[in-house]
């Protein structure tokens, strides 16, 4: 593919999002929009990426952090204008720009790298990412001569009777060369309609400077989606649920029921896993191999769960490290814990970890068995093979030596557990 420099536009305001979030910041299975894009990017090895922010700028540098460069869009006048920002950072670089639109997230790297590569090939001075799809709707029409050359992006509003009933698009991912994008970016005059300079002049602009242009053609029509309303995110939410749980599937875990099934993206689990119906399985989470997950559990962001454990229904984890064959069967709450090897979590159990300013952590050790209806205000240790009796409180600060029975409310530790006998 060569080397290459990347530009992300994501400076729109989204105003038919009826929010106050970015557009590019709306998440999808757990990441958001623009995180889609800068995955791809990042995968291929752009050298350097210039993020275009204008509306919402910090929130968008806050999320996005620093592996990125960003260029400020203080006025919001159009596609041309934004990439024609980022020529100050690119003025002495002569390799391939390639750009693309942040509210893209079903956009796959392997479109991105075959555009790529036809670029080189081609050794075009631009080349334009297309796609067939029956309704074309508000997207870009390729306009081609009878040779089957393009010949003009034609913006939806602007195109002619017979312009609109062209099936083939414009995506919106372009590549170019460097010194021939930003000297004819200076030529891009403001469209009278919209009063903004659209990036898609600079393409019939190159053409009738005598300038290569050539196309790719994906086959994959979910590449040209774009989120711009709430709608359009449940779509896209639902197509990359879809692609996650294939994943997962095609990987060795058993998903019972895909539609009732809810994993976000950047989640691990091992092979002969089983996932029940109803279960919701946040992002940062990791699950060894041979567990059984569900019905209706809930694992969140930072749970690590090893090999052969048992959550089971309407048990919920959250930030806890779970070991090996432990069972936390049902109606349950972990947070902030560390759970040891074989231990057992009884029905309706909840670790109180928040005390209305921190979040404190519950240790408990291997073979320890915790009662049903039991409650652990946090911070707390169990020791190994400890058992703390049905429904008692462990107050705030409270441990349980290694071996050692505690009940009551507030529970005390009363005497030696011997399992199998009290």
């Amino acid at each position: 593919m060569g080397h290459f420099k990347s530009i992300i536009l994501a400076a729109g305001r989204g105003t038919r999002m009826r929010s106050d979030i970015p557009k590019v910041l709306h998440h999808v299975c757990g990441k958001p929009v623009l995180g889609y894009v800068l995955d791809i990017v990042k995968s291929l090895r752009s050298l350097k990426t210039y993020v275009v922010v204008g509306h919402g700028s910090q929130k968008v540098q806050d999320v996005v952090g620093d592996d990125v460069a960003f260029v400020r869009q203080d006025k919001l006048l159009g596609t041309a204008d934004a990439v024609k920002r980022c020529a100050p950072h690119l003025k002495n670089y002569k390799g391939t720009v390639l750009v693309l639109c942040g509210d893209t997230p079903l956009l796959s790297k392997d479109v991105v790298a075959a555009l790529l590569k036809e670029h080189h090939r081609s050794r075009a001075s631009a080349t334009v990412l297309t796609a067939n799809i029956d309704d074309p709707g508000a997207y870009g029409r390729i306009v081609r001569d009878i040779q089957g050359r393009i010949k003009a992006i034609r913006e939806e509003k602007d195109a002619s009777g017979m312009e609109t009933k062209i099936n083939e698009i414009n995506v919106g991912v372009y590549c170019f060369k460097s010194k021939e994008l930003f000297e004819i970016l200076k030529k891009v005059k403001k469209n009278p309609r919209k009063k903004e300079f659209y990036l898609t002049d600079a393409v019939e602009l190159l053409l009738s400077g005598g300038k290569s242009v050539a196309t790719f053609t994906t086959q994959d029509e979910a590449a040209a989606f774009g989120v711009n309303t709430r709608e359009d995110l449940a779509q896209a939410q639902a197509i990359i649920r879809k692609r996650i749980l294939n994943r997962h599937m095609l990987s060795g875990v058993t998903i019972i029921d895909p539609p009732t099934t809810f994993i976000e993206d950047g989640v691990t689990i091992g092979r002969d896993t089983v996932i029940h119906p109803m279960t919701v399985i946040h992002t940062d989470v990791r699950i060894g191999q041979n567990c059984s997950i569900g019905p209706l559990a809930r694992l969140r962001p930072g749970t690590r769960i090893s090999d052969g454990v048992e959550i089971g229904n309407f048990a919920e984890v959250s930030r806890s490290r779970i070991g090996r064959r432990v069972l936390q069967k049902h109606f349950s709450f972990l947070g902030d814990a560390q759970v040891g090897q074989g231990a057992n979590i009884g029905a309706g159990v909840v670790t109180a970890n928040y005390d209305g300013a921190h979040k404190n952590k519950t240790i408990i050790g291997p073979q320890a068995f915790i009662g049903s209806d039991a409650i652990l205000v946090a911070p707390n240790k169990i020791g190994a093979g400890a058992m703390i009796g049905a429904g008692s409180v462990l107050p705030k600060g409270k441990n349980v030596p290694a071996g050692m029975l505690a009940l009551g409310v507030p529970a005390r530790v009363i005497k030696k557990f011997i399992k199998g006998k009290t």
